[in-house]
């Protein structure tokens, strides 16, 4: 089944009328086409998450992406991401939210697109008010994801007409943005891990302990990374 069959399934199920489906899945289609995106779930998310966001809370009918506005989801990790957010937001990206996956869903006007600029606030402890200490300087939240939440602003505040770009580039070829330390940061801990299995298995003698004790340290810490997530899903569906 097609990405586009599959969601027009699910917005039947949703109890969306088959004639408004059908148009909904057909303008889709042709935003795909024009924006030149080749996957639908590159450019729209995994279907399950999209249909619910095409029938939102209350009942309200679809809502289908503008022919005018473009649509791109991204990731990045904390080392970059800020530093992306103001060069993809100076090329007119505002960020809506962050989904639960971690991307940054974003949009852009092509008839007016603005600048827009980011920031990084850390809240192990919850928003503490934060919002209410940066509205006054224009800052509006748009995204949380674990111990971190994301604010925007548009440049128009402070630049004026220079904030409008008069011929945005194209989108971004590409979704992953992980920079070097990142990956340091990964093939560290994985060598730890099979540094750690190697140790033990020669000190009982026997390799399947060794595989046994890097399973158990893998898993370790998968599960709380996976609690971490399921947490970010239900805060994100809410």
């Amino acid at each position: 089944m097609s990405y586009f069959d599959d969601l027009a399934a699910q917005l039947r199920q949703e109890g969306v009328p088959s004639d408004r489906v059908e148009a909904t899945v057909a303008d889709l289609a042709a935003h795909l086409e024009e924006s030149g995106g080749a996957d639908p779930e590159a450019e729209f998310g995994p279907v399950e998450e999209f249909a619910r966001e095409l029938v939102p809370a209350g009942g309200h009918e679809p809502e289908v992406p503008e022919a005018h506005v473009e649509t791109w989801r991204w990731t990045a990790d904390t080392y970059v991401d800020e530093e992306l957010l103001n060069r993809f937001g100076g090329e007119g990206w505002e960020v809506e939210r962050v989904d639960a996956l971690g991307r940054f869903v974003s949009h852009r006007d092509l008839e007016r697109p603005q600048r827009w600029e980011y920031r990084r606030e850390l809240v192990t402890r919850g928003r503490e008010g934060l919002d209410e200490r940066l509205a006054p300087e224009g800052w509006e939240a748009c995204g949380n994801w674990i111990v971190y939440a994301w604010f925007k602003r548009p440049l128009a505040a402070s630049l004026g007409p220079g904030a409008e770009i008069s011929a945005p580039p194209g989108v971004p070829g590409r979704w992953r943005f992980f920079s070097r330390r990142f990956y340091v940061l990964v093939g560290v801990a994985a060598l730890a891990v099979v540094l750690a299995g190697v140790a033990v298995a020669v000190d009982d003698g026997d390799a399947d302990s060794g595989f046994g004790f890097a399973g158990g340290l893998l898993v370790g810490a998968l599960v709380p990374l996976a609690g971490l997530w399921g947490l970010q899903v239900w805060r994100a569906r809410r």
